[in-house]
């Protein structure tokens, strides 16, 4: 039985149940972007699927709007994969289990992936829909768009004769997005020496931080786990006797880490005030994020899974490889070092962040530590500088690094006719007006500005929380609400 089937708009949320039954992960799309031929070729659109994977459909006028400007619809295929510790899913091979709460959608154990798949399923609604008064639709559906935007960089759009473009990657109803940040991921390999020590194995973890998305989300101030990871290693290797074996955390570069871990070698003679030194940098954390992070935990256990002794007492010693603590020290310290969070406000929008970089991921093999940051600026002269930064700490510190997934921002543009209709549409409809503005996010509008002269942009969607992360929630109203608003628009469009 279907979890949405009786949900309103029901070809939305069929729609929307069938793409969350789909594997669509960030590099795992071929099987979504097949899924829209097929219903491309079901439905008699036209339509092209090009080598990375972008799908392109195309949908002629409806009776009457044959000399309206045609109008793209767009928005993105793939899903940020997140799940919980302990989830049993394989994401790379199972779909989602959907869950109903009030007035939410959200998925047991995962993230739900409504950004980007609610814009698809309203697509694909309008699409199938044969009443619907509308001018030439094309849809434009893109792969890789948390990775990089790797799909609207490549895409070919010479089919598309649209200048008017409505994007649907957006969380909040009543919002209109009329610029957004540019950004890059910034990627840094540390090399390794290692030397053996002899010691009592433990695992020290950091998890339940609030996380989040690090363009819309970086603002709030919540703690990034791998950072504070690798402050109270750095503070515990300040006394003898600590060495580490492995440090990782966060999955996704645009995504704030909510937990990590590291594995530590204890020497039995420095346990117990190893362990004394660990209380007190609980005490710190915990107090620095009771208000912003109040549910954080913060863990120093054995190689059993069970607490750590006092002072080592009988636990048994055994030689490990681990970093020597030369290295260890200097690449938590390049960590430390490195810019974070937000770097400056924009001057000239109020409350808007203008350049930030967010430590997603640390993973470390027995060769190199591995660092990822998602870079964002809304001045493109601000995100060079920064990358500049990043580049000459990691010189300094004999660290490699590489650059890609290169996106350009997208500028505010003094006249818009299109934000205009849609501004108008939602005072006529609702009384009040529409709140404009421009993100910290990163969204594929900037690729298409630059491939289609002229454009004419806007982005809006419903309301959604906690993206990127396994508390995602899309709620049923606000998709409702902004469908009909989205078929409304399409019929003044003329």
């Amino acid at each position: 039985m279907a979890i949405l089937e009786n949900l309103e708009p029901k070809e939305v949320f069929h729609y929307f149940e069938e793409i969350c039954n789909i594997p669509h992960g960030s590099g795992n799309t071929a099987e979504i972007s097949n899924y829209l031929v097929e219903f491309a070729k079901k439905k008699g659109l036209e339509y092209q699927q090009d080598k990375l994977g972008n799908v392109i459909m195309i949908k002629e006028a409806s009776a009457g709007y044959e000399a309206a400007p045609p109008v793209m619809i767009q928005g993105h295929m793939d899903m940020v994969a997140v799940s919980d510790r302990d989830c049993d899913i394989d994401m790379r091979t199972e779909g989602l289990r959907l869950a109903v709460d009030g007035d939410q959608i959200y998925a047991k154990g995962t993230s739900l992936g409504a950004d980007d798949g609610i814009a698809v399923a309203y697509a694909l609604a309008i699409l199938s829909s044969d009443t619907l008064k509308h001018p030439r639709l094309e849809v434009v559906v893109t792969v890789e768009e948390e990775v990089g935007m790797e799909g609207a960089s490549g895409i070919d759009l010479s089919i598309c004769r649209a200048k008017r473009l409505i994007n649907l990657d957006s969380e909040e109803e009543g919002y209109l997005l009329a610029g957004c940040a540019g950004g890059a991921s910034f990627l840094i390999d540390y090399p390794l020496q290692f030397q053996e020590y002899e010691g009592i194995f433990c695992r020290l973890s950091i998890s339940g931080l609030q996380g989040g998305h690090s363009g819309s989300e970086i603002h709030k101030g919540t703690a990034n786990a791998n950072l504070l990871m690798a402050r109270v290693v750095h503070g515990l290797m300040k006394l003898d006797g600590v060495h580490l074996l492995k440090i990782d955390g966060g999955k996704k570069d645009n995504v704030i880490p909510n937990a990590a871990c590291a594995d530590l070698l204890i020497e039995k003679a420095s346990y117990g005030k190893i362990s004394q030194e660990f209380l007190k940098w609980q005490k710190i954390i915990l107090g620095e994020s009771k208000l912003r992070d109040p549910n954080v935990i913060m863990e120093f256990k054995s190689a059993d899974g069970g607490p750590a002794p006092a002072d080592g007492g009988q636990a048994e010693t055994a030689v490990h490889k681990a970093l020597e603590d030369r290295c260890a020290k200097k690449l938590l310290s390049l960590i430390q070092t490195m810019p974070r969070g937000v770097c400056e406000m924009s001057p000239a929008v109020s409350g808007l962040v203008e350049t930030s970089l967010n430590l997603g991921t640390l993973t470390m093999d027995d060769q190199t530590l591995s660092l990822g940051y998602a870079v964002r600026s809304s001045v493109a002269s601000k995100k060079e500088e920064l990358l500049e930064r990043m580049i000459l700490l990691c010189d300094a510190y004999h660290a490699a690094w590489n650059i890609k997934g290169v996106y350009p921002g997208w500028e505010y543009q003094p006249q818009s006719p299109l934000r205009d209709a849609v501004c108008g549409l939602y005072r006529k409809m609702y009384g009040k007006e529409m709140v404009v503005q421009a993100i910290h996010a990163g969204l594929e509008c900037g690729f298409f500005a630059e491939k289609i002269e002229g454009l004419d942009c806007i982005s809006i969607g419903p309301d959604m929380r906690d993206v990127h992360t396994t508390k995602e929630r899309l709620s049923i109203s606000s998709t409702e609400r902004v469908y009909g608003f989205l078929v409304r628009l399409l019929e003044e469009l003329k």
